[in-house]
């Protein structure tokens, strides 16, 4: 992890949606929630545009973040936020709590890579489709990764990459493959374009006409 985030909250000691509306409107704060660890969940607000900015940047989402809470620090990772459906307002955020030595479960996005030269698009005419854009882990907090690669260089049309394929780091594993059965999805496939397809019947069809 490259990158340090630090947020600094105030303890929130009115709640409610009458409350949390005046806090946006009035003094420019995004109600929150932390909870976790087995500890007493706390509502804070934050300044809504320190968050805003610090949302800006992908790494946030999937980062161990710093809460100064008054003269006290949380260790947090960002598990939701509700923002406004029209405006680019933050309504609310929840954080959870992590400790260097507990496993936390989180979603980290997937970076695809080696797209356009890849088997199935430069050479066979194929276009690329991402099933899946991010991934459910499970790892120690030192382990947390900003996000994963997904190498598709060798991947051609028809094919696809599923989730017990992709290289993970040391310490991380996926969420979905410890449930076992079917949840081994598909997170890239490249599939052949309508008009390659077209192609490939009037070649099949020469070819009947031959024989």
């Amino acid at each position: 992890m490259s990158e340090d985030f630090v947020l600094d909250a105030q303890v929130r000691e009115l709640t409610g949606k009458g409350a949390s509306r005046r806090l946006r409107r009035e003094q420019g704060l995004v109600p929150a929630i932390i909870y976790g660890l087995d500890k007493e969940p706390q509502q804070i607000t934050l300044a809504h545009k320190d968050l805003v900015k610090q949302l800006e940047n992908e790494a946030f989402y999937s980062h161990i973040v710093t809460l100064n809470v008054g003269s006290s620090s949380e260790q947090v990772i960002l598990k939701d936020l509700q923002r406004h459906p029209a405006k680019a307002i933050v309504l609310h955020a929840d954080f959870q709590r992590v400790a260097a030595d507990q496993k936390l479960t989180t979603k980290v996005p997937l970076h695809f890579i080696n797209e356009a030269s890849s088997v199935g698009v430069k050479t066979q005419g194929g276009v690329v489709t991402h099933n899946i854009t991010e991934l459910e882990i499970s790892c120690l907090p030192k382990d947390l990764p900003e996000f994963i690669e997904v190498d598709v260089q060798a991947l051609e049309v028809g094919h696809s990459l599923h989730i017990s394929e992709l290289t993970l780091p040391e310490g991380v594993t996926s969420v979905d493959l410890t449930h076992g059965g079917d949840h081994d999805l598909a997170v890239v496939t490249i599939s052949k374009t309508r008009g390659a397809s077209d192609a490939d019947s009037e070649e099949e069809g020469e070819d009947a006409g031959e024989e």
